[in-house]
Formats: structure tokens, C-alpha cells, sequence
């Protein structure tokens, strides 16, 4: 079974995540900017893809540079460890430890 499975909203909140440390890929870029007007529609919010998820899961004003933060100081973490953490993983580690086995 695929993590996204019957979760749509998994994948979105680890690009999110991605997007607010500077790592999200330009292939997903561009599918979620796609997206943007059927989470629009769905959730009856206005903004792109980016505001559109801040704002159905109430992300406070200051998320992106909490999850920059914390990425910053998962990053000096594993290099002290001499272990290297991809922003995928991070993604995913934030996701599953803050949302769980949600996702839609």
C-alpha cells in the first residue's frame, strides 16, 4: 500500500513543508499550482496552494519560519550525528509526527 493512499492530503502537507524550507521540486510546484483552484473550491478559501493548506489546517502566521527553524536545527542535528536527513525525509517526519495517520 502506498503512503498516500486514501490520504490526499498527505503529499500536499509534506509539500508544504517543503515549500517553506526551500525544497520543493518545480514538478510538484507546478501540480499544486494546478491544484490551487480545486482546493479553492473544496475548501472555500482564497490564496494560492500555499495559503489555500495554511489555512484550512490554521497554520499560525509564523509556520514557515517555525518548520525553517526546525530544519535548520534537524539538519545540525544529523550532521553532528554524521548522518545526513533528505528535506523528504524531514517532510515526512514532520507530517507523521504532527498529523499522524491523518490526511483525508
Amino acid at each position: 500500500m502506498s503512503r498516500y493512499e486514501g490520504k490526499p492530503l498527505l503529499r500536499i502537507l509534506e509539500c508544504y513543508i517543503l515549500s517553506a524550507i526551500g525544497e520543493l521540486q518545480s514538478a510538484d510546484r507546478e501540480n499544486l499550482e494546478a491544484l490551487a483552484p480545486k482546493l479553492r473550491e473544496v475548501y472555500g478559501v482564497q490564496g494560492d496552494w500555499h495559503e489555500v493548506i495554511a489555512q484550512v489546517m490554521q497554520f499560525p502566521p509564523n509556520m514557515d519560519d517555525e518548520l525553517r527553524d526546525l530544519w535548520q536545527r534537524n539538519q545540525q542535528l544529523a550532521a553532528a550525528n554524521k548522518e545526513s536527513l533528505s528535506a523528504e525525509d524531514f517532510a515526512q517526519m514532520i507530517v507523521d509526527a504532527t498529523f499522524g495517520d491523518s490526511g483525508e
